[in-house]
């Protein structure tokens, strides 16, 4: 598989956001199939790490969806979008500030431990398995505009799952994993068993 001419065929597949933010990148010497590094905030570009030799052993679908859910989990991480934690954050930062320029040391130390709280609580939920679910959705949602049905979606990224950890040498899924797969399977209309309520979170 000529790697140059794949990354131009996948920054078709690409939603036109996914191309402005992500750019895929080759890295043979890597163990993973594809991988992405989690995107903070001061990161202007959020690379896409491609194992080529690897890449070429998934069938054409499912690279499109596993390329598709890894953009739609880069893109879909927000760290500025108006809500509580949002605001909570900003006002720590201002907080913080002026009681700095007013010496004020105890204040300062309210102040950033307030900032400190929001933005952890706002890493947790960029984290979360909910997140990873909304990834996959959302991947299968580009996928349908990309001529796949939603069910046909849902089992291409379900086998490609299960191939990526066979590829990679792993016995067995990890717990997101295992939660991804079972979620996929109900949107492929392959099992009628939902994911428990609570482990969404």
């Amino acid at each position: 598989m000529e790697s140059n001419v794949e990354i131009r065929r996948l920054l078709d597949v690409m939603p036109a956001s996914g191309r402005m933010m992500t750019k895929i990148v080759s890295k043979p010497e890597q163990k993973q199939v594809i991988d992405a590094a989690f995107p903070f905030p001061w990161n202007r570009e959020r690379p896409i790490y491609i194992n080529f030799d690897l890449w070429r052993r998934l069938t054409k679908p499912q690279r499109d969806l596993l390329l598709l859910r890894t953009v739609s989990w880069l893109t879909g991480v927000k760290w500025f979008k108006p809500d509580i934690y949002q605001g909570v954050a900003i006002a720590g930062v201002l907080g913080a500030f002026v009681e700095a320029t007013q010496a004020d040391a105890v204040g300062v130390v309210v102040a950033g431990g307030l900032m400190t709280l929001a933005m952890m609580r706002i890493w947790r939920t960029n984290r979360s398995q909910q997140t990873e679910l909304n990834a996959d959705e959302a991947a299968i949602r580009v996928a349908q505009r990309r001529g796949y049905s939603e069910a046909e979606a849902a089992q291409h990224l379900l086998s490609a799952i299960e191939a990526v950890a066979k590829i990679e040498g792993r016995f067995a899924l990890d717990f997101t994993e295992l939660i991804r797969s079972q979620n996929l399977r109900v949107i492929a209309g392959l099992s009628p068993v939902g994911i428990p309520e609570g482990f969404e979170k």
